[in-house]
């Protein structure tokens, strides 16, 4: 019954309906105590990251801000000497580009339970520390192999307990596996993925050349087979995939998190409504030029149109990735951009503070080139937006 829309008389509480009501919640608690005894795992408490208080970002402190370029590494490159020995002096002779984006996977970082091995991102940020370079990370919660071996949950979160742990997906109305994602809906899958962002946080976030870290894309994807996972577990992976960029911005009170998003078009509102409250930077997994489903003005409306919104107001980081350099929509067609106009949308339109930039074998040597360019080399942030997001309490540039 809904009080609110009811007429009550002055006084009807008699003493006699209020013994009766503390009767009946006896009742109801000592049900559900019994119950609990039978069925322990009726009374499971839901691990839910911290709500941040409103005053929380003023007594952290200021968060580190380094806008501009970042390169973004590809395949395994991060692990190869000879690669990420090329990789630094390209750094080093490009001024425009203030470090790199690395993708680290859940199994990466905790290949055992309970056992976490950061020697990787350890390695890097000291070499990174040592050019003046700072490190950006992408938490994988997908892969985009065929291969279950290469997916992002570690063996011991694939067994009944985390509901298999992954699950696969395909191309829109395709019938080949291309990748897995992570059952996030599963509650001890995303107990083990806050407990890793709380390591993270304690381990990094004083850094001062940890510059930020977030997850990778928010589109399911279409389940394979096709409907094999319930509605209801998919509103759930949504609300935890919020849940953990609530935990970013818990451990990482000092760095910019962000999360890449592009689809369901009709989460995004929700999505976008939870950055704004909680200082979570909009990312981008592509910038497609022409691509409808992230332009389109027809509600529920495309990504593209939010990035104008929040500028000023929390970071924009959209990234260049193998398939924008070839063509301006997913499907291919579209048109191959030029490197200029790249840019230019992302400067103009999209507003974005980080531009990460994949370095495409085909392509890099273009992007150098384009990096070093006076109207990138000479400009604060590269050219893009460097002024400091109003969800921030104040920016530490230094």
């Amino acid at each position: 019954m809904n009080c609110n829309n009811q007429t009550l008389p002055a006084v009807r509480k008699s003493n006699e309906l209020v013994a009766r009501k503390k009767k009946y919640n006896a009742v109801l608690l000592a049900l559900f105590c019994f119950t609990s005894l039978i069925f322990p795992f009726c009374g499971r408490t839901q691990r839910v990251a911290p709500e941040p208080a409103a005053s929380q970002e003023s007594h952290a402190g200021p968060v580190k801000w380094h806008p501009g370029h970042y390169y973004m590494l590809v395949g395994n490159g991060k692990s190869e000497p000879d690669y990420m020995k090329q990789v630094y002096a390209e750094l080093q002779a490009t001024p425009a580009l203030l470090g790199l984006q690395v993708r680290y996977s859940w199994r990466e970082l905790e290949p055992v339970k309970g056992n976490y091995d950061f020697t990787s991102v350890d390695k890097l940020l000291a070499e990174l520390a040592a050019q003046k370079k700072r490190l950006v990370i992408l938490l994988q919660i997908k892969s985009f192999d065929a291969d279950p071996a290469y997916s992002p949950v570690p063996e011991y979160a694939k067994g009944a307990a985390y509901s298999g742990g992954i699950f696969a997906f395909s191309n829109v109305n395709k019938t080949v596996i291309r990748g897995y994602g992570t059952k996030l809906w599963n509650q001890n899958i995303y107990d083990r993925m806050v407990a890793l962002v709380e390591k993270l946080g304690q381990r990094y976030n004083s850094n001062p050349y940890f510059e930020g870290i977030g997850f990778s894309e928010s589109a399911f994807g279409q389940p394979y087979p096709k409907n094999s996972i319930l509605l209801a577990d998919s509103v759930k992976f949504y609300d935890n995939v919020i849940g953990l960029n609530r935990q970013l911005r818990t451990s990482f009170p000092n760095t910019m998190t962000y999360q890449f998003t592009n689809y369901p078009r009709n989460v995004l509102e929700k999505f976008v409504r939870n950055f704004k409250e909680l200082g979570i930077a909009l990312g981008g997994p592509d910038i497609f030029m022409t691509d409808k489903g992230l332009q389109t003005t027809a509600p529920p409306k495309g990504i593209y149109h939010y990035y104008p919104e929040l500028s000023g107001i929390v970071p924009l980081a959209p990234s260049i990735q193998h398939q924008n350099f070839r063509n301006t929509q997913h499907d291919g067609k579209g048109y191959q951009p030029t490197l200029p106009q790249l840019l230019s949308f992302a400067r103009d339109t999209l507003k974005a503070n980080y531009l990460f930039w994949t370095r495409d074998q085909d392509f890099y040597p273009q992007v150098l080139e384009l990096l070093n360019a006076s109207a990138q080399r000479d400009k604060p942030a590269g050219g893009l937006d460097p002024n400091c997001p109003s969800a921030y309490s104040s920016c530490n540039t230094e």
